[in-house]
Formats: structure tokens, sequence, C-alpha cells
């Protein structure tokens, strides 16, 4: 979709956490009706420097230490489900969707 936001979820092997935010956060998007006006793809966190840049926001399961250009946000609220709401709204307002 054209003007879709991106977004790129890390964690430390780009597989199992990452995995876990993602569909959780898609669950989230979904019902609040944002889910198509976003793409998210994932990656581990050695990889995050060298692909932020084709993103627009990065949600980290783990500690970002690489100097990136976009916004991160914390996502172990995916893991804990403690705070996810506001961990989605967050997301939404830094996305202005």
């Amino acid at each position: 979709m054209a003007g879709e936001k991106r977004i790129l979820v890390a964690c430390g092997t780009g597989v199992c956490t990452s995995t876990m935010a993602i569909n959780k956060l898609k669950d989230a998007l979904d019902k609040r009706g944002k889910l198509k006006l976003v793409k998210i793809n994932q990656c581990k966190i050695a990889e995050l420097a060298s692909m932020a840049g084709e993103n627009d926001l990065v949600v980290a399961t783990t500690q970002v230490s690489a100097k990136i250009n976009i916004p991160v946000v914390l996502g172990t609220a995916f893991l804990t489900g403690v705070g996810v709401d506001q961990v989605v709204e967050e997301i939404i307002g830094l996305l202005k969707i």
C-alpha cells in the first residue's frame, strides 16, 4: 500500500521474541483499525543499524545500542503482557496513523 508506515521489530536473534511481538502488535493494530496502514518486518538486533533507514520506527525487545535516526520503542510489553495498550498508543502516535 502506498504511504504505509514501516515498522521494524528487532530482537536478539530475529526469530522468537520478535515474532511474538509482531503477532501481538498486529492484533492490537487490527483491533484499532490501523493494521492496513503499516508494514512490519523483523530483524536481529545486530542488523538494526543497516536496516533502520528503510523503516519509520523500531520496536525492540532488547536493548538498542546502535545509533539510528528513527524512533525506537521498547517492546518488552508484548512479551510480558504488561502495558501493551500504552506501547501500541505510543507507536500509533509516533507514526501519526
